[in-house]
């Protein structure tokens, strides 16, 4: 799937923002939705009382979460002058999924000595994830990691062994165990681990100004943490471990803390000439 020309254009830098504080964005507005927005180099952007980092051409990245209401409001400095643009937020309605056979540990309240593991584990995904590298991977796009068959998707509340759990942040895709998966995009490894307790082997890779992807469920990595991949990279092997009912991949997205929808970052962000 190819980018428009204009989008490919707006990418590339070939477009034309006549006042200091000005702001286009490329993406949607609604809840679990990636943005990139660009304004002229050298301006501050506030978003959510954060300072968004620019790239030397204006461009930056932000994450809608999943329950966020509108209106939300983007602030654009240059020096003493300042604008502030709001946009309306699409509501979306999340179905109830059930799942049956998961394992029973990962669904019952959990002991004190496994609180402190899942705890533990917590604290490396959001240190892997808090990353705000100056690389502008993202904007390179995104392919599927894997193709097949879509069994879970973002948003929905699961229901495990008829226990009520947080919602799903991912996209399932459902393949063999030993499938290969590969890089959505360029970036750099941040984490490698072999098995957590919910998301059994887990690797996260980062696209640069707090942009990441992270696969859960793997039965291997082929990659090491530190080492620079490019989009359709081999980088680890589909699995049924932690809390999964069979072999599958869980890719997620996130912006920092912020959980993004994986299918709405191919529908408006596809790289050229990828899946």
């Amino acid at each position: 799937m190819k980018l428009h020309l204009r989008v490919l254009l707006w990418l590339w830098g070939i477009s034309f923002i006549p006042l200091a504080t000005a702001l286009e964005f490329q993406g949607a507005w609604q809840q679990g939705a990636m943005l990139v927005g660009r304004t002229t180099p050298g301006n501050t952007v506030i978003f959510q009382d954060r300072a968004v980092s620019l790239t030397s051409q204006g461009y930056f990245v932000i994450g809608l979460g999943r329950d966020v209401k509108g209106p939300v409001v983007v602030d654009v400095r240059d020096g003493n002058e300042r604008q502030q643009y709001s946009y309306l937020v699409v509501q979306r309605e999340y179905n109830v999924q059930r799942v049956d056979g998961v394992p029973q540990r990962t669904v019952t309240p959990p002991s004190d000595e496994v609180l402190k593991r899942i705890r533990h584990e917590g604290r490396l995904v959001r240190q892997a994830r808090a990353g705000n590298d100056p690389r502008e991977d993202f904007l390179q796009g995104f392919i599927k990691p894997l193709d097949g068959p879509i069994t879970g998707v973002y948003g929905s509340q699961r229901v495990y062994n008829g226990v009520p759990k947080n919602p799903h942040y991912g996209l399932d895709i459902a393949r063999p165990t030993g499938t290969v998966v590969v890089a959505p995009a360029p970036g750099i490894v941040k984490l490698v681990h072999d098995d957590m307790y919910y998301s059994g082997g887990t690797l996260v890779l980062d696209h640069g100004y707090g942009l990441s992807s992270s696969f859960i469920h793997l039965s291997g990595a082929l990659v090491k943490e530190g080492q620079r991949v490019e989009a359709g990279d081999p980088i680890a092997k589909v699995g049924a471990t932690g809390r999964a009912t069979g072999p599958h991949l869980d890719w997620r997205v996130n912006w920092f803390n912020v959980r993004l929808d994986p299918a709405l970052v191919l529908k408006f962000f596809p790289a050229a000439g990828g899946q």
